[in-house]
């Protein structure tokens, strides 16, 4: 660049700090992204529409209770909640990555005080011959729903 005009020397160097920063901001702002998330949560119920001259029930809370452990649930407590869950989404399966893998589907849990979706992801089994058990909603006998979780069997 010495045999070139001050001037023009100049504005190469601005031109070439000016590609640098930005291509630094650039790269910086890449990094800075939010992750994916895959947890979507049941829209909350409607909101209830009086009538007159109708008595209306009393409607009781969500119940969500939390017992020792059972043999379908070797290191979780027993999830109860007194609120069906939600009916199933639709999910895109994304390309199998090894012919190892098995689609796990995706299944409604309950998380702070909520359902939560929980995606379906490709997973490798921990041996060949084993079978996805899904997890599950069963609704019990005095009206409330009682969570499985799911596991290879």
């Amino acid at each position: 660049m010495n045999h070139l005009n001050p001037k023009v020397s100049r504005l190469i160097r601005k031109i070439a700090q000016a590609s640098l920063i930005s291509g630094g901001l650039a790269v910086m702002a890449g990094c800075a992204s939010e992750p994916e998330s895959h947890n979507v949560s049941a829209p909350p119920p409607p909101t209830p529409v009086a009538q007159v001259g109708v008595a209306q029930p009393q409607q009781q809370p969500t119940q969500v209770y939390v017992t020792g452990n059972n043999s379908a649930q070797p290191q979780n407590g027993v999830v109860v909640v007194t609120q069906a869950p939600p009916s199933l989404q639709q999910e895109v399966v994304l390309a199998q990555p090894s012919s190892s893998h098995k689609w796990i589907p995706g299944y409604w849990t309950w998380r702070n005080n909520r359902y939560e979706w929980m995606a379906g992801h490709w997973e490798v089994p921990p041996t060949s011959n084993s079978v996805w058990v899904a997890p599950r909603w069963e609704h019990r006998t005095d009206g409330s729903y009682q969570f499985y979780e799911g596991y290879w069997n």
